[in-house]
């Protein structure tokens, strides 16, 4: 039986492997041969030509393009084998996660691991400008970024409060916006971001964080000085920025790195008007399922059930790779990593406020064409709001009527 995942750095595949070596332990009968660094574009090239070269059990980091895979029926419907094998699915896992591997009620994939975005600050920077916790509302977000901004000359900086740029490593604009709760579309799945209020919030926020440190241009000649993000250079590690929006495997790479500042993490503040879904954040992870070409699909289950649903075997996986384990046992678990910082984002993914992406049929171009928007308002090249989201909307519609087509 074949499996193709993502994980390509060495840590990570040796993780992978030593997880199939405890599958096989379990069922001796069941041999499988394992493949990394497998991109989606690779694995729907396989699944639409099938064959026995194709693989049976399939990963992917892209929740976007869930919708696809059970819309096509490439990756089969988990339901039955769940229901045959006693999977409660609503008991194991947490509903958001659900949510971004189904699609219309085809649950044709399960989470295998999840990642959480919350805030990463700068403890040394807060005490040096006298703030004494992290913010909480976009108010004292705008505050308290203005506050840790340190200038060098006319047009730079020493160190930036919070980088709004949607073009810094993982800030994309869904990331912030998540923060606002929004639909991105009606029930018939046309897409609404010039009918949400939050989006106009959103967007302006953005703008009014970057107006706060002395606007688009300086900071986007200062984020051009940025070293890569997942190096030893990533301008949070080396003090540029105090406030950081990022996933939970930032901890793990900070200790590796041994940063010479104290660092802690927060939720993302909220809009004031919500100060109530204060804890939320962007979830996202990798999930798994069954290649409908697959002709070992009930040994492919048992590897599913096995990598998604064992409460050891996910704790041992998130503890390797310093990912958020994806069911409620393994949250709960006391072999889990006991770093209060870690754990923030197993908060923030159980917090019932928190969003992941709506799947949809034209997997994730929707995000692709909010991105290209927002790079373009941010930069001020958006001269009627309202106008150009209406203009989104018709591109976002007519590229899902192309997918469905």
């Amino acid at each position: 039986m074949k499996f193709w995942h993502g994980w390509a750095a060495p840590g990570e595949v040796k993780a992978v492997n030593a997880s199939i070596e405890r599958f096989e332990e379990l069922h001796p009968n069941i041999e499988v041969e394992s493949t990394g660094n497998v991109t989606d574009a690779t694995i729907n090239q396989a699944l639409r030509a099938g064959g026995d070269k194709a693989p049976d059990v399939v990963s992917s980091f892209t929740t976007n393009n869930v919708g696809q895979y059970c819309d096509s029926g490439m990756w089969v419907d988990l339901d039955p084998f769940m229901k045959k094998t006693g999977v409660e699915k609503e008991k194991v896992f947490p509903k958001t996660l659900l949510d971004y591997t189904s699609y219309e009620g085809n649950q044709c994939a399960l989470p295998l691991l999840a990642d959480a975005f919350g805030m990463y600050y700068n403890k040394d920077a807060f005490k040096e400008a006298g703030i004494k916790r992290p913010p909480r509302t976009m108010s004292e977000f705008k505050r308290a970024a203005a506050k840790l901004t340190v200038r060098s000359g006319e047009d730079s900086y020493e160190r930036v409060g919070y980088m709004p740029n949607f073009r810094l490593y993982q800030g994309s604009p869904d990331r912030l916006f998540a923060q606002w709760g929004p639909r991105y579309f009606d029930a018939d799945g046309t897409s609404r971001l010039a009918e949400e209020p939050a989006t106009y919030d959103f967007l302006k926020t953005s703008r009014q964080l970057a107006d706060a440190q002395g606007g688009f241009d300086d900071l986007e000649r200062f984020r051009l000085t940025f070293g890569d993000e997942m190096s030893n250079q990533n301008a949070f590690l080396t003090g540029k920025l105090a406030m950081h929006l990022d996933g939970e495997w930032r901890g793990l790479m900070l200790k590796d790195a041994k940063a010479d500042f104290d660092w802690g993490v927060a939720p993302l503040p909220v809009p004031d008007d919500q100060a109530d879904t204060y804890g939320r954040g962007f979830i996202t992870g990798t999930v798994a399922g069954i290649a409908h070409s697959s002709k070992h699909q009930n040994a492919a289950w048992e590897l599913v059930r096995f990598l998604t649903t064992n409460t050891d075997q996910v704790v041992d996986f998130a503890n390797d790779i310093h990912n958020v384990p994806s069911t409620y046992a393994a949250l709960d678990s006391p072999r889990l990593d006991a770093d209060p910082r870690f754990r923030t984002f197993f908060k923030i993914l159980e917090n019932k406020h928190s969003k992941a992406l709506p799947p949809s049929t034209n997997g994730g171009s929707f995000v692709v064409s909010l991105m290209d928007f927002s790079y373009s308002y941010e930069a001020g090249r958006v001269p009627d709001l309202r106008e150009g989201l209406k203009k989104l909307d018709e591109q976002i519609d007519s590229d899902t009527l192309q997918a469905k087509s």
